[in-house]
């Protein structure tokens, strides 16, 4: 639904009327320097998705691209994750839902080769097989990929959407056990009624949190979090703590997503808006949102605390635009991306979040103007960035008001040095032209054209290192792998005349065909997780230390050292030394050489010996949560 607060009263307006409608720890700093040169510059091939909610069945089943031309759709603002086996997991609402009032719910996809081809699943939370369809909900998607295996051996998948009968009035979660098969929904999962722009995330392999906008408390951040795989949300959370909550609500904020470190549990929530309690002496409601913010929860998600990302001095300026993006790398380095509607920053943290380097720029010609930012991380330090770019700027117009010349394309960048300020980025365009014109950012109140909605997202898969961007367009393209939407055999639905509106309006992919990718620089014992958390919540018990990794390379792995704080740590392997290549093996241990405090960041160094000699040494950091782990 997206109601974005702006500073003129007929938004406020308009606004009251819709209200009435209704513990561990991970590596934080290690990182692996690359030349600082540039990468070779991603290629892609872009096709279209199924999912035509004026076809019976809704092109269930169908795999795209194909040349039966079955390959279209209706649905726009998408979301994409990537599950560690490798496979992709996409959603998309239905855009006569949010635009044209015959609301048909949000559809999902399912891609098992890399990308390479997409298959419609069964809409996560439709109710009705007929046409265009009746659905519950299908506003504002965003979609999970559980971190662990359930108990079928398959990662829990998750779709979150806003409910559409009656409007703002609840978050629905769908949840798959079977790889999007089928589908289990909770119609109530936010804990407070009257919600809007809802982001979700998973953890372990049943745990799934969501946050969103409590459009009846005054726009606080709610943070609600399900130990059972959505079926109960029993943990509720505010994002702003209690120093700052005071001056961050009261409409003067915009949301961003949510994440989670599967790693250490540790859990992101990002968000602009003003930069103090001064602020509001000349500003008490819908001020410009000129400093990004992110709450960080090293408890599970039971309290948050606010840190400022970067508080831009000028006080007209406002980051959202739309939205800000948190990712996190393999080694618990955090990265911010937003834009001021005109370029596009990253900020990057290596101490969980605390302290914060930049804003660095990303964008440059031809993308002269950049909105809605979107990022993925890869291994420590690697970071792609997509978003909605035009050689059109001027300095005077919005978005809102750029000239029918203005041509929008998919801009696809990446940094694999993006902990070093200053490194090298590379930036292609992604798609051919996929709006012209104005782009309207005002959520429900545009009064200008919407038909890119709100946001759109990229992942890289963890077996290739390739993205894939999913996106919306309202082209008339008519192609094979981009074919026209039709509301039946005879009846067309989007024209050469219809071209560049709404009945064009249709979801993309762009997969990633070269270039280079994440993942290709691993070290022998490649750690995936390091976690010092004590489960008991009042802090009473000793915290327990424990690493996960695998052999990566080709030779035999003899011993595995560890030192915390340059003390050295006895570990217990669950998998007998030498760790052949491939294998994985798990340590834990109560017994630490120094004494810790919740909260404070420790270095921890692993040495790993090989078979041949040879050793390999790695430093990085680690937080000490509470409680994290809880239900994982």
């Amino acid at each position: 639904m997206d109601i974005i607060r702006k500073i003129t009263d007929n938004t406020l307006t308009i606004l009251l009327i819709l209200l009435t409608l209704t513990s561990g720890t991970i590596l934080a700093s290690a990182t692996i320097t690359r030349a600082n040169a540039a990468s070779p510059k991603a290629t892609f091939a872009n096709y279209e998705l199924a999912g035509n909610p004026f076809v019976t069945g809704y092109n269930v089943g169908t795999s795209c691209p194909n040349t039966a031309r079955t390959c279209q759709n209706t649905e726009g603002e998408p979301s994409i994750r990537a599950d560690r086996a490798g496979n992709f997991y996409g959603s998309s609402e239905n855009v006569f839902c949010v635009i044209g009032g015959l609301c048909g719910g949000t559809f999902a996809w399912r891609s098992n080769d890399n990308g390479q081809h997409f298959t419609t699943l069964t809409p996560p939370n439709s109710i009705s097989a007929g046409r265009p369809g009746i659905s519950p909900a299908g506003g504002d998607t965003d979609i999970a990929v559980a971190t662990e295996k359930n108990t079928n051996g398959l990662y829990n998948v998750y779709v979150a959407s806003l409910q559409s009968e009656p409007p703002l009035l609840n978050i629905y979660v769908s949840t798959s056990t079977d790889a999007g098969a089928s589908w289990t929904i909770n119609p109530t999962s936010a804990s407070v009624a009257g919600d809007d722009r809802e982001w979700i995330a998973a953890d372990g392999a049943n745990k799934v949190c969501i946050s969103y906008h409590a459009i009846t408390l005054t726009n606080d951040i709610v943070v609600d979090c399900s130990y059972n795989s959505g079926l109960v949300f029993t943990q509720h959370a505010s994002a702003f703590d209690p120093a700052h909550i005071a001056f961050l609500a009261g409409f003067n904020n915009v949301i961003g997503n949510l994440a989670i470190d599967p790693s250490n549990h540790v859990i992101y929530q990002v968000f602009s808006s003003i930069a103090n309690s001064d602020e509001l002496a000349s500003c008490t409601i819908a001020c410009h949102v000129h400093t990004v913010w992110i709450a960080v929860s090293i408890d599970g998600g039971n309290t948050f605390t606010d840190y400022t990302v970067y508080n831009n001095p000028n006080t007209n300026v406002d980051y959202g635009h739309q939205f800000i993006n948190v990712s996190v790398d393999t080694a618990g380095n955090v990265y911010a991306v937003y834009t001021d509607d005109h370029n596009v920053y990253y900020s990057f943290s290596r101490t969980f979040g605390k302290n914060w380097s930049g804003p660095y720029q990303i964008n440059k010609t031809p993308s002269k103007t950049a909105i809605f930012p979107w990022s993925t991380a890869g291994n420590a330090g690697e970071l792609d960035v997509v978003w909605y770019g035009t050689n059109f700027y001027n300095g005077v117009d919005h978005p809102d008001t750029y000239p029918d010349s203005a041509a929008w394309n998919v801009y696809f960048s990446q940094n694999l040095n993006a902990l070093v300020p200053g490194s090298t980025w590379t930036q292609v365009a992604a798609s051919n032209i996929i709006h012209y014109g104005g782009v309207c950012e005002a959520g429900v109140t545009c009064t200008g054209n919407r038909d890119l909605l709100d946001d759109f997202g990229v992942a890289a898969s963890p077996t290739t290192g390739s993205a894939v961007i999913i996106y919306t367009s309202d082209q008339f393209v008519n192609s094979t792998a981009e074919p026209a939407t039709r509301r039946s055999s005879t009846s067309p639905f989007c024209t050469q005349a219809t071209t560049n509106d709404i009945d064009c309006e249709h979801t993309n992919i762009a997969v990633q065909t070269g270039g280079s990718t994440f993942f290709q620089t691993k070290h022998h014992f490649q750690v995936n997780a390091i976690s010092i958390q004590n489960t008991n919540l009042q802090g009473g018990s000793s915290p327990d230390f424990t690493i996960q990794g695998e052999n990566t390379g080709t030779v035999p792995i003899s011993s595995v050292s560890v030192q915390l704080s340059g003390q050295p740590v006895t570990f217990t392997w669950s998998t007998s030394l030498p760790l052949q290549p491939g294998q994985s093996a798990l340590a834990e241990t109560t017994a630490l050489p120094v004494l810790l405090v919740v909260g404070d960041i420790y270095q921890v160094t692993i040495t790993a010996t090989l078979s041949d000699g040879t050793t390999e040494t790695q430093t990085t950091s680690a937080i000490y949560t509470l409680g994290a782990g809880l239900g994982l």
